[in-house]
């Protein structure tokens, strides 16, 4: 999968921004009983207490207390989103972590920092999502893990949409297991149910 040009690049961020502004307000709303799976989510990623955790596409925070509550007091979360407004009611609701305002495929971070970056949603939303796994390989020291994860599977979020799972679907195993390899991950499991998707990759 190639990158894209720099202008864009631009346009995609810009399209992202504005998706995402207009639905800040009612997001939680839209979705008021995600919380126990994003919880069975952070679990099985194996967080443990004093690691450093990256809500990388973090939106309203959703993740953050749990992020918190696994790393606890000696641990660090940091919640990554491109739009403003999302950081905004994250800022409201859940001072769980230290909200910055980036572009997850240039985060402003040293290399080999984070245990686990945790992309709830985050998958399709990345422009080049070859250069975005690299980026969030090169935060993550090296055993450290990856999680993509969504509250539903490829099926039920492809009817919200009104479209049928495709062959082409980023998230398909075939699909996104050699781009995991291809971008420094090692892929460990993969999980597409009705209420859960999760991949969890290893930083190679």
């Amino acid at each position: 999968m190639e990158t894209p040009p720099p202008d864009a690049h631009a346009r995609e961020l810009a399209d992202t921004q504005a998706f995402f502004a207009e639905r800040a307000a009612g997001w939680d709303a839209r979705f008021p009983d995600d919380g126990p799976r994003y919880a069975a989510a952070i679990a099985d990623t194996g967080l443990t207490v004093g690691q450093f955790a990256v809500d990388a596409g973090c939106g309203t925070g959703r993740a953050l207390p749990l992020l918190r509550a696994a790393v606890g007091p000696s641990g660090t979360v940091l919640g990554v989103d491109l739009t403003r407004e999302m950081l905004e009611r994250a800022a409201e609701h859940r001072a769980d972590a230290v909200l910055l305002q980036a572009d997850c495929t240039r985060l402003p971070l040293p290399d080999a920092v984070a245990d686990l970056v945790f992309g709830a949603g985050l998958i399709s939303h990345l422009p080049g999502p070859d250069t975005g796994l690299r980026e969030l390989a090169r935060v993550t020291r090296p055993g450290g893990r990856l999680a993509l994860y969504h509250p539903v599977g490829r099926a039920a979020l492809a009817a919200r949409h009104g479209r049928p799972v495709t062959p082409d679907d980023l998230r398909a195993r075939d699909n996104l297991f050699p781009l995991l390899s291809a971008t420094g991950w090692k892929p460990l499991s993969y999980t597409d149910e009705p209420n859960r998707f999760l991949v969890l990759a290893e930083r190679a």
